[in-house]
């Protein structure tokens, strides 16, 4: 391979009719944005990318070379620019947490559209209600995966399997007749239940028996660790539970 000067950086990566291999395109991204001239090559077909990878002797492509140096992947481009490498298994709060700051958007967005002002009373209400919904819609994605995580900790499923089934769709439809504002009688309880429930499964997982697990909150196949935001998100239903009636009677 010809030589280049350290202000150029050159890439092969795969674009064939069939895939075209989105790491190569951050690579490029990432080169061009950091101020490299980009010696962009293209391995279109399969016979292409074998011979490169025979001849450079690598499993995988994007390559890259800046200078005579191989570089290596995007993460290793990345980590060549003392960049951060995204670990995709390591526990992150960040699923949860862009859940409920939508949820209070979306609160927001609620409140503004049904009373003309971003807060009010029952602004709260929306975003918790709605939050509800959205987690219940990341469990009902894969209901399997879910409950094989939820036996992991909750106290009820794993007396009554069919429980850990039963809980995104309790979940949702409180959320719902809570956003809604309708069968309070029936939401109430249902929030409270698996909200309580919930709680003291987290709890006693965490803070009892020290254990260090993945929270089913946003699904089966996350990557949030199981403890004080699980427990918060429980604590909040169970709050809920006890608001909605409370709210209809002094109203």
């Amino acid at each position: 391979m010809a030589s280049t000067t350290h202000n150029t950086a050159r890439v092969y990566r795969m674009k064939t009719a069939e895939h075209l291999c989105p790491f190569g395109l951050k690579t490029v991204d990432l080169l061009k944005r950091k101020g490299f001239e980009v010696d962009d090559h293209t391995l279109t077909s399969r016979d292409e990318i074998d011979a490169f990878k025979a001849q450079e002797n690598v499993d995988t492509t994007p390559q890259v070379y800046i200078g005579n140096e191989r570089i290596g992947g995007y993460e290793a481009l990345r980590k060549h620019l003392g960049m951060s490498v995204p670990n995709t298994k390591g526990t992150t709060y960040r699923p949860v947490l862009a859940i409920f700051a939508t949820a209070l958007l979306i609160g927001f967005a609620i409140s503004w559209a049904a009373q003309g002002a971003l807060f009010t009373a029952r602004m709260p209400e929306y975003a918790v209600a709605t939050a509800m919904v959205l987690l219940g819609l990341q469990k009902l994605q894969d209901v399997e995966s879910f409950s094989n995580m939820f036996l992991n900790y909750d106290l009820l499923a794993q007396r009554y399997v069919p429980y850990s089934y039963l809980y995104p769709y309790a979940e949702t439809l409180a959320g719902l007749l809570m956003l809604a504002g309708a069968f309070i009688w029936l939401a109430a309880p249902l929030a409270l239940f698996v909200g309580t429930v919930g709680a003291a499964s987290v709890f006693k997982a965490v803070y009892i028996d020290k254990r260090e697990l993945k929270c089913a909150c946003v699904g089966g196949n996350s990557n949030v660790p199981l403890g004080f935001v699980s427990l918060t998100e429980n604590l909040v239903m169970v709050a809920m539970g006890l608001w909605m009636p409370l709210r209809m009677l002094i109203a």
